[in-house]
């Protein structure tokens, strides 16, 4: 057995030497079949045989283009193409480190502005609710503001937690936000509660409104009371809370009250009546010849002379009757009238008239009396002593009402056997008012 070795010196794109030999049998003219399997990726490559190096085999042999160089084999010899196997693609080769281009292709040169951006081009594997942010070489993957990064995802971090907020906290997804109790708001840091003066924002005081810390009160004038509603001033009727607010009658008015008086009466300060004297302020009508007399709320003209017979006229209020008259023998010998007014239900016994003799003789006697007027016995004599006496009130009496009652002095002598009597002839008016 002979060996036939054929060679190349033709180096291809890989610089690769390629020396192939191939069995040949001993008789010369005898042909051998000769099979060679070659891939389907030997018919891309170059065609040594006939470009590169004509006639490149000898004799009986046949050139066949082989990857890197050829093949001389029998003329018999033929290719039987193989399955083309699957192709996987082969990443370009990257002389830059993980994370960089080169500069341009085949620069070997990398610089740092030449950093692949994986966001951008979506060549990341963040979450979608985290965001790529890209490195030098690299990327990181971020969760949002108010999220912790908990393996690959983002948890909501509970800020509520850490107690920012002065008052109430309140956690949202990603943030926080805080609320304060009524009566305050959320100050410029957003987390403390400072006080709102409702009185500068239209609190619904009716009246008066004073601001305290987180609230409010309301407040109402003399006068007025806090309704139930806290808000509404609503005004006291004093008149109703009190009897004794005016002496006659209280008239309630918006936020106060005010007394009046009946008709002859005047009002003394805030609440007192008092009676008008009509006869001092001559506000009345009574004529030359009469007399005004002032009673209790109002007054009366009475004629200046009211002696009647057998009684003269002697002077102001006193009528004489003269034992030389025969018709007044038994009579009293003078009559003085008198006029005196009280309050009604004035409080009893009580002292109101005081009786004295202005004729007083030595050794005389004397003896006070209610001669007539007082039927029901509502009053009598006290004597306190020889020449004087007085008249009490002995019940309580209701007015308008009038007593005229005739109080007599007895006066008698041991040296003179006649006894005289002078009566005091007094009108009392008793007023419709207590006061």
């Amino acid at each position: 057995l002979k060996i036939c070795c054929c060679h190349s010196n033709l180096l291809d794109l890989s610089g690769l030497l390629v020396l192939v030999c191939i069995p040949r049998t001993r008789t010369k003219h005898a042909e051998a079949t000769f099979s060679f399997y070659a891939p389907q990726i030997y018919k891309k490559l170059p065609e040594n045989c006939k470009t590169t190096i004509p006639d490149a085999c000898k004799g009986e042999m046949k050139c066949f283009n082989h990857y890197g160089g050829y093949l001389c084999l029998p003329r018999s010899a033929s290719v039987i193409p193989a399955p083309e196997p699957a192709i996987t693609p082969t990443p370009a080769f990257n002389p830059c480190p993980l994370g960089y281009d080169p500069l341009s292709l085949p620069s070997l040169f990398c610089f740092s502005h030449t950093d692949i951006d994986e966001c951008e081009r979506d060549e990341h594997d963040c979450q979608p609710s985290q965001q790529c942010i890209n490195t030098l070489g690299a990327f990181n993957c971020q969760c949002p503001r108010g999220y912790n990064k908990v393996g690959t995802e983002c948890i909501d971090i509970d800020e509520c937690r850490f107690r920012y907020c002065q008052h109430r906290c309140v956690n949202v997804p990603g943030s926080f936000s805080c609320q304060c109790e009524p009566g305050f708001q959320v100050g410029g840091n957003n987390r403390s509660c400072v006080d709102v003066n409702e009185c500068e924002m239209g609190a619904p005081c009716s009246q008066r409104c004073f601001n305290t810390y987180g609230t409010f009160m309301c407040r109402c004038d003399q006068g007025y009371e806090l309704g139930p509603d806290g808000f509404t001033c609503n005004d006291i009727d004093e008149c109703r809370s009190s009897s004794y607010h005016c002496q006659f009658r209280c008239v309630n008015e918006p936020g106060k009250f005010s007394c009046v008086c009946p008709e002859g009466y005047q009002l003394v300060g805030t609440r007192m009546c008092q009676d008008i004297n009509e006869c001092e302020t001559g506000e009345h009508q009574c004529s030359d010849t009469q007399t005004c007399v002032n009673i209790h709320g109002r007054y009366q003209c009475v004629d200046a002379n009211r002696c009647q017979e057998p009684y003269a006229h002697n002077s102001d209020n006193l009528c004489v009757c003269p034992h030389s008259k025969p018709a007044c023998r038994d009579l009293p010998y003078s009559v003085v009238h008198r006029y005196m007014t009280i309050t009604s239900e004035r409080s009893a016994p009580s002292d109101i008239f005081l009786i004295q003799t202005t004729n007083f003789l030595t050794g005389s006697f004397n003896t006070f009396r209610i001669r007539s007027g007082d039927d029901n016995r509502d009053f009598y004599i006290r004597q306190t002593n020889n020449y004087s006496a007085m008249l009490v009130l002995a019940r309580a009496v209701s007015g308008p009402r009038e007593y005229t009652l005739d109080l007599e002095m007895l006066s008698g002598h041991p040296l003179v056997g006649q006894r005289s009597s002078s009566v005091l002839r007094l009108s009392i008016f008793v007023g419709p008012y207590t006061f």
